[in-house]
Protein backbone atom coordinates (compact mmCIF):
# COMPACT_ATOMS: atom_id res chain seq x y z
CA UNK A 1 0.00 0.00 0.00
CA UNK A 2 1.89 3.35 -1.18
CA UNK A 3 0.85 7.06 -0.42
CA UNK A 4 2.78 10.10 -1.54
CA UNK A 5 4.42 11.43 1.64
CA UNK A 6 4.47 15.62 2.13
CA UNK A 7 7.61 15.55 0.42
CA UNK A 8 5.74 14.38 -2.55
CA UNK A 9 8.06 10.67 -3.06
CA UNK A 10 5.87 7.54 -2.47
CA UNK A 11 6.01 6.28 0.87
CA UNK A 12 5.11 2.16 1.33
CA UNK A 13 3.08 1.25 4.37
CA UNK A 14 4.42 -2.29 5.90
CA UNK A 15 1.63 -4.70 6.13
CA UNK A 16 2.65 -5.70 9.56
CA UNK A 17 2.65 -1.89 10.67
CA UNK A 18 -0.98 -1.94 9.32
CA UNK A 19 -1.97 -4.97 11.54
CA UNK A 20 -0.58 -3.74 14.93
CA UNK A 21 -2.52 0.01 13.93
CA UNK A 22 -5.82 -1.38 13.18
CA UNK A 23 -5.17 -4.00 16.06
CA UNK A 24 -4.36 -0.79 18.45
CA UNK A 25 -7.72 1.26 17.40
CA UNK A 26 -10.10 -1.83 17.79
CA UNK A 27 -8.36 -2.66 20.84
CA UNK A 28 -8.15 1.19 22.27
CA UNK A 29 -4.46 0.22 23.92
CA UNK A 30 -1.19 -0.83 22.67
CA UNK A 31 -0.82 -3.54 25.64
CA UNK A 32 -4.35 -5.03 24.36
CA UNK A 33 -2.84 -4.88 20.94
CA UNK A 34 0.00 -6.49 22.08
CA UNK A 35 -1.68 -8.93 23.72
CA UNK A 36 -3.90 -9.80 20.67
CA UNK A 37 -0.59 -10.03 18.35
CA UNK A 38 1.85 -11.45 20.80
CA UNK A 39 3.85 -8.45 21.08
CA UNK A 40 5.35 -6.27 24.04
CA UNK A 41 3.37 -2.91 24.20
CA UNK A 42 6.66 -1.45 23.38
CA UNK A 43 6.75 -2.97 19.95
CA UNK A 44 3.51 -2.19 19.31
CA UNK A 45 3.95 1.76 20.06
CA UNK A 46 7.38 1.56 18.24
CA UNK A 47 5.79 -0.09 14.99
CA UNK A 48 2.99 2.53 15.73
CA UNK A 49 5.36 5.46 15.64
CA UNK A 50 7.36 4.42 12.75
CA UNK A 51 4.07 3.96 10.28
CA UNK A 52 3.55 7.91 12.13
CA UNK A 53 7.30 8.55 10.82
CA UNK A 54 7.00 6.93 7.51
CA UNK A 55 3.42 8.87 6.84
CA UNK A 56 4.32 12.37 8.60
CA UNK A 57 1.17 12.11 9.76
CA UNK A 58 -0.44 11.76 13.85
CA UNK A 59 -2.39 8.87 13.84
CA UNK A 60 -3.42 8.64 17.20
CA UNK A 61 -4.17 10.73 19.98
CA UNK A 62 -2.37 9.73 23.46
CA UNK A 63 -2.90 10.35 27.09
CA UNK A 64 -2.35 7.77 30.13
CA UNK A 65 -5.46 6.67 29.95
CA UNK A 66 -6.34 6.77 26.41
CA UNK A 67 -5.65 5.91 22.75
CA UNK A 68 -7.91 7.47 19.98
CA UNK A 69 -7.47 7.63 16.66
CA UNK A 70 -7.38 10.91 15.20
CA UNK A 71 -9.18 12.07 11.69
CA UNK A 72 -6.02 10.93 9.63
CA UNK A 73 -6.26 7.66 11.79
CA UNK A 74 -9.92 6.92 11.56
CA UNK A 75 -9.47 7.26 7.53
CA UNK A 76 -6.55 5.19 7.65
CA UNK A 77 -8.16 2.40 9.42
CA UNK A 78 -11.28 2.20 7.45
CA UNK A 79 -8.87 1.87 4.64
CA UNK A 80 -6.59 -0.41 6.14
CA UNK A 81 -9.94 -3.15 7.18
CA UNK A 82 -10.42 -2.89 3.65
CA UNK A 83 -7.02 -4.09 2.43
CA UNK A 84 -7.33 -6.96 5.22
CA UNK A 85 -10.70 -7.96 4.20
CA UNK A 86 -9.56 -8.41 0.80
CA UNK A 87 -6.42 -10.20 1.55
CA UNK A 88 -8.45 -12.65 3.98
CA UNK A 89 -11.29 -12.77 1.04
CA UNK A 90 -8.23 -14.09 -1.44
CA UNK A 91 -6.72 -16.17 1.42
CA UNK A 92 -9.67 -17.98 2.05
CA UNK A 93 -10.43 -18.79 -1.89
CA UNK A 94 -7.05 -19.80 -2.94
CA UNK A 95 -6.92 -22.22 0.79
CA UNK A 96 -10.38 -23.64 -0.05
CA UNK A 97 -9.77 -24.28 -3.49
CA UNK A 98 -6.03 -26.04 -2.30
CA UNK A 99 -8.32 -27.93 0.10
CA UNK A 100 -6.33 -26.92 3.04
CA UNK A 101 -7.56 -26.46 6.61
CA UNK A 102 -4.94 -25.18 8.83
CA UNK A 103 -4.18 -22.29 11.16
CA UNK A 104 -5.62 -21.46 14.34
CA UNK A 105 -9.85 -21.73 15.43
CA UNK A 106 -10.79 -20.24 18.20
CA UNK A 107 -13.95 -20.82 20.16
CA UNK A 108 -16.33 -19.11 22.14
CA UNK A 109 -18.88 -21.45 24.57
CA UNK A 110 -21.04 -21.86 27.34
CA UNK A 111 -18.87 -23.78 29.82
CA UNK A 112 -21.74 -26.38 30.62
CA UNK A 113 -21.86 -26.44 26.78
CA UNK A 114 -17.73 -26.98 26.11
CA UNK A 115 -17.12 -29.71 29.05
CA UNK A 116 -20.24 -32.06 28.16
CA UNK A 117 -20.90 -31.48 24.63
CA UNK A 118 -17.88 -30.46 22.87
CA UNK A 119 -14.92 -32.10 24.80
CA UNK A 120 -16.24 -35.50 23.42
CA UNK A 121 -16.13 -34.90 19.88
CA UNK A 122 -13.51 -32.48 19.60
CA UNK A 123 -11.13 -35.61 19.14
CA UNK A 124 -12.78 -36.60 16.38
CA UNK A 125 -12.72 -32.96 14.61
CA UNK A 126 -8.99 -32.51 15.13
CA UNK A 127 -8.32 -36.15 13.67
CA UNK A 128 -9.97 -35.34 10.35
CA UNK A 129 -8.12 -31.61 10.10
CA UNK A 130 -5.08 -32.66 11.93
CA UNK A 131 -3.17 -29.55 10.80
CA UNK A 132 -5.55 -27.60 12.84
CA UNK A 133 -5.37 -25.87 16.21
CA UNK A 134 -8.35 -25.27 18.32
CA UNK A 135 -8.47 -22.65 21.45
CA UNK A 136 -11.92 -22.60 23.70
CA UNK A 137 -12.75 -19.22 25.13
CA UNK A 138 -15.11 -20.60 27.67
CA UNK A 139 -17.67 -17.86 29.56
CA UNK A 140 -21.59 -17.53 29.95
CA UNK A 141 -21.04 -13.97 29.33
CA UNK A 142 -20.83 -11.64 25.91
CA UNK A 143 -18.40 -12.17 23.91
CA UNK A 144 -16.19 -9.65 21.94
CA UNK A 145 -15.49 -10.88 18.84
CA UNK A 146 -12.90 -8.41 17.85
CA UNK A 147 -10.94 -7.72 20.93
CA UNK A 148 -10.88 -11.59 21.83
CA UNK A 149 -10.61 -12.58 18.42
CA UNK A 150 -13.15 -15.36 18.19
CA UNK A 151 -14.04 -17.04 15.13
CA UNK A 152 -17.16 -18.83 16.14
CA UNK A 153 -19.57 -18.55 19.21
CA UNK A 154 -21.70 -20.71 20.70
CA UNK A 155 -24.72 -19.91 22.89
CA UNK A 156 -28.12 -19.14 23.90
CA UNK A 157 -30.26 -16.41 24.87
CA UNK A 158 -29.73 -12.97 23.00
CA UNK A 159 -27.57 -13.11 20.53
CA UNK A 160 -25.09 -9.82 19.66
CA UNK A 161 -25.41 -7.61 17.10
CA UNK A 162 -26.24 -7.12 13.44
CA UNK A 163 -23.02 -7.86 12.58
CA UNK A 164 -22.94 -11.78 13.22
CA UNK A 165 -24.46 -14.49 11.38
CA UNK A 166 -26.23 -17.38 13.35
CA UNK A 167 -27.17 -20.50 12.42
CA UNK A 168 -29.59 -22.61 14.87
CA UNK A 169 -27.39 -25.79 16.51
CA UNK A 170 -30.18 -27.52 18.78
CA UNK A 171 -32.93 -26.93 21.03
CA UNK A 172 -32.73 -27.82 24.63
CA UNK A 173 -35.50 -27.82 27.22
CA UNK A 174 -34.48 -27.37 30.67
CA UNK A 175 -35.72 -29.83 33.46
CA UNK A 176 -35.99 -29.39 37.07
CA UNK A 177 -34.73 -33.06 38.75
CA UNK A 178 -32.91 -33.83 42.03
CA UNK A 179 -30.63 -36.95 43.09
CA UNK A 180 -32.80 -39.82 44.31
CA UNK A 181 -31.47 -39.23 47.45
CA UNK A 182 -33.30 -35.96 47.85
CA UNK A 183 -36.31 -37.09 46.91
CA UNK A 184 -36.41 -39.88 49.30
CA UNK A 185 -35.90 -37.30 52.61
CA UNK A 186 -37.87 -34.75 51.25
CA UNK A 187 -40.79 -36.46 48.80
CA UNK A 188 -41.34 -35.79 45.54
CA UNK A 189 -42.91 -32.15 44.29
CA UNK A 190 -46.15 -32.83 42.66
CA UNK A 191 -47.22 -29.14 41.72
CA UNK A 192 -45.02 -25.93 41.09
CA UNK A 193 -46.64 -24.75 44.40
CA UNK A 194 -44.47 -27.42 46.46
CA UNK A 195 -41.21 -25.97 45.53
CA UNK A 196 -42.11 -23.47 48.08
CA UNK A 197 -41.24 -26.23 50.54
CA UNK A 198 -38.25 -27.56 48.82
CA UNK A 199 -34.61 -26.50 48.74
CA UNK A 200 -34.15 -24.96 45.10
CA UNK A 201 -30.70 -24.68 44.60
CA UNK A 202 -29.57 -21.75 41.89
CA UNK A 203 -27.69 -19.23 39.78
CA UNK A 204 -26.56 -16.90 42.57
CA UNK A 205 -25.52 -13.72 40.42
CA UNK A 206 -29.12 -13.33 37.94
CA UNK A 207 -32.57 -13.02 40.44
CA UNK A 208 -34.27 -13.13 37.20
CA UNK A 209 -32.56 -17.02 36.76
CA UNK A 210 -34.49 -18.26 40.32
CA UNK A 211 -37.84 -17.72 38.49
CA UNK A 212 -38.87 -21.12 37.07
CA UNK A 213 -41.36 -20.72 34.45
CA UNK A 214 -44.49 -23.95 34.74
CA UNK A 215 -47.47 -24.62 32.83
CA UNK A 216 -50.56 -24.78 34.07
CA UNK A 217 -54.01 -25.22 33.24
CA UNK A 218 -55.08 -21.61 33.56
CA UNK A 219 -51.87 -20.90 31.97
CA UNK A 220 -47.69 -20.11 31.94
CA UNK A 221 -46.44 -18.82 35.30
CA UNK A 222 -43.19 -18.41 36.82
CA UNK A 223 -42.22 -19.60 40.37
CA UNK A 224 -39.52 -18.15 42.74
CA UNK A 225 -37.31 -20.86 43.27
CA UNK A 226 -35.40 -20.39 46.77
CA UNK A 227 -32.86 -22.40 48.75
CA UNK A 228 -29.58 -22.03 50.60
CA UNK A 229 -27.25 -22.88 48.14
CA UNK A 230 -26.47 -20.58 45.41
CA UNK A 231 -23.53 -20.59 42.82
CA UNK A 232 -22.49 -18.48 39.32
CA UNK A 233 -21.74 -21.27 37.19
CA UNK A 234 -23.89 -24.37 36.20
CA UNK A 235 -20.72 -26.90 36.71
CA UNK A 236 -21.25 -26.83 40.68
CA UNK A 237 -25.39 -26.60 40.63
CA UNK A 238 -25.21 -29.50 39.10
CA UNK A 239 -22.28 -31.05 41.52
CA UNK A 240 -24.42 -29.94 44.65
CA UNK A 241 -27.73 -31.41 43.30
CA UNK A 242 -25.82 -35.15 42.57
CA UNK A 243 -25.14 -34.70 46.69
CA UNK A 244 -28.50 -34.73 47.33
CA UNK A 245 -28.57 -31.14 48.35
CA UNK A 246 -31.49 -29.83 46.54
CA UNK A 247 -33.64 -29.45 43.30
CA UNK A 248 -31.64 -27.86 40.05
CA UNK A 249 -33.03 -26.43 36.92
CA UNK A 250 -30.42 -26.99 34.28
CA UNK A 251 -30.28 -27.56 30.15
CA UNK A 252 -30.84 -31.17 28.80
CA UNK A 253 -27.77 -31.12 27.62
CA UNK A 254 -25.97 -30.33 30.68
CA UNK A 255 -27.78 -33.04 32.50
CA UNK A 256 -28.76 -35.72 30.04
CA UNK A 257 -26.47 -38.11 31.15
CA UNK A 258 -27.06 -37.99 34.98
CA UNK A 259 -30.51 -38.43 34.02
CA UNK A 260 -29.58 -41.43 31.69
CA UNK A 261 -27.31 -42.94 34.39
CA UNK A 262 -30.02 -42.08 37.11
CA UNK A 263 -28.13 -40.15 39.32
CA UNK A 264 -30.81 -37.44 38.65
CA UNK A 265 -34.35 -37.75 38.60
CA UNK A 266 -36.78 -35.47 36.71
CA UNK A 267 -39.81 -33.86 38.35
CA UNK A 268 -42.58 -31.76 37.54
CA UNK A 269 -43.04 -32.99 34.36
CA UNK A 270 -46.68 -32.87 33.76
CA UNK A 271 -45.57 -29.06 33.98
CA UNK A 272 -42.88 -28.46 32.10
CA UNK A 273 -43.44 -25.18 29.64
CA UNK A 274 -43.76 -26.11 25.78
CA UNK A 275 -40.79 -24.87 23.39
CA UNK A 276 -37.36 -25.20 23.98
CA UNK A 277 -34.01 -23.22 24.63
CA UNK A 278 -32.42 -22.39 21.46
CA UNK A 279 -28.40 -22.38 21.21
CA UNK A 280 -27.27 -20.90 17.96
CA UNK A 281 -23.88 -20.68 16.48
CA UNK A 282 -22.37 -17.03 15.85
CA UNK A 283 -19.53 -16.06 13.41
CA UNK A 284 -19.01 -12.53 11.92
CA UNK A 285 -20.34 -11.92 8.64
CA UNK A 286 -17.59 -12.37 5.52
CA UNK A 287 -17.73 -12.56 1.86
CA UNK A 288 -15.55 -15.63 2.53
CA UNK A 289 -15.47 -17.89 5.17
CA UNK A 290 -12.34 -19.40 6.35
CA UNK A 291 -11.63 -22.52 5.49
CA UNK A 292 -11.02 -23.64 9.42
CA UNK A 293 -14.77 -21.76 10.26
CA UNK A 294 -16.56 -23.45 7.64
CA UNK A 295 -15.14 -27.16 8.52
CA UNK A 296 -15.95 -26.07 11.90
CA UNK A 297 -19.52 -25.27 11.09
CA UNK A 298 -20.46 -28.42 9.10
CA UNK A 299 -18.69 -30.39 11.72
CA UNK A 300 -21.23 -29.04 14.39
CA UNK A 301 -23.74 -29.24 11.90
CA UNK A 302 -23.31 -32.81 11.61
CA UNK A 303 -22.60 -33.91 15.19
CA UNK A 304 -25.20 -32.04 16.79
CA UNK A 305 -28.55 -30.90 14.36
CA UNK A 306 -31.70 -32.38 14.48
CA UNK A 307 -31.79 -32.91 10.38
CA UNK A 308 -33.28 -29.96 9.71
CA UNK A 309 -31.77 -27.22 7.40
CA UNK A 310 -29.72 -24.64 8.95
CA UNK A 311 -31.58 -21.97 10.01
CA UNK A 312 -29.34 -19.30 9.32
CA UNK A 313 -29.97 -15.41 9.49
CA UNK A 314 -28.17 -12.41 10.16
CA UNK A 315 -28.21 -12.32 14.32
CA UNK A 316 -31.18 -9.88 15.75
CA UNK A 317 -31.80 -9.27 19.51
CA UNK A 318 -33.84 -11.67 21.29
CA UNK A 319 -35.27 -11.60 24.73
CA UNK A 320 -32.89 -12.65 27.36
CA UNK A 321 -33.02 -16.37 28.41
CA UNK A 322 -31.61 -18.13 30.95
CA UNK A 323 -27.86 -19.56 30.77
CA UNK A 324 -26.93 -22.85 30.07
CA UNK A 325 -24.36 -22.71 33.00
Amino acid sequence: MTKIHSSGEPVTIQLSELEVFLAAVETGSFSAAGRRLALSPSAVSKLVSRLEDRLDVRLFHRTPRMLTPTDTGRVLYEEGQEIFAALSSAENAVLSCSGTVSGTLRVHSMVSFAKHQLAPVIGEFLARYPKLRVEFHLTNEPVDFVEQRIDVSIQGGPLPDSSLVARRLLDSPWIVCAAPAYLARHGTPQTPDDLARHNCINFSHRADWNLWPVMQEDGPRMVTAKGNLGANQGDMLLALARQGLGLVRLARFHVGDDLAAGLLVPVLTAFQPPGQEPLYLAWQSRKHLSPRVRVFLEYMQEKFSTGAQPDERVATQRPAAQPAG
